[in-house]
């Protein structure tokens, strides 16, 4: 006896090639809707991490939080930004990023590597060495920054020449990314 999916798979097989049934393959992507707020709190004097622009906490001000990031596809849509890894033992000349959390998910992603293409045409493989954490901030542990958004590549100063982006104009871009 056929169970029941097999028999509506036949169906739907026989439906579209007959022409009378449009079948969308594609998964619909999932939503990435925050799912919660940290309120800022006042950094101490000189804490604050202000290397590469970086924003400091704001005491008070509601910071939104994600679980998950947009679905990764071959061509993602995400902001890159500048950041140091000379704390994380990586060096500035070193192509290495760090991805929002759901992306990151839960260190599974650490060490693979990435493709990352800017708007100038120019792509640069980079590997993953760590998260940029979209749950918590505001905190000595996260220089006292506000937590990550939900769609960032954050990518060392080696990544952003190789994608022919003059310094000054280094911080935030548009990119698409995708595994390798």
């Amino acid at each position: 006896m056929r169970s029941p999916i097999s028999i509506l798979l036949l169906a739907l097989i026989i439906a579209s090639s007959l022409g009378g049934l449009d079948v969308d393959v594609e998964a619909k992507p999932q939503t990435c809707s925050p799912s919660g707020k940290l309120r800022g709190k006042k950094p101490p004097p000189k804490k604050c991490n202000r290397i590469n622009n970086s924003e400091c906490c704001v005491e008070g001000k509601l910071y939104t939080t994600y679980k998950c990031s947009p679905p990764v596809t071959r061509q993602t849509k995400a902001v890159l930004t500048l950041n140091s890894f000379e704390k994380k033992f990586h060096g500035d000349e070193e192509r290495v990023v760090a991805l929002s959390s759901g992306w990151f998910n839960n260190r599974k992603s650490c060490f693979q590597k990435i493709k990352i293409t800017a708007g100038n045409g120019r792509s640069v493989v980079a590997k993953v060495v760590d998260e940029c954490d979209s749950m918590e901030g505001c905190d000595g542990e996260h220089d006292y920054q506000p937590p990550c958004p939900n769609n960032v590549v954050d990518a060392s100063k080696a990544v952003w020449d190789a994608l022919g982006v003059a310094s000054g104009e280094q911080g935030d871009l548009k990119v698409t990314w995708s595994f390798v």
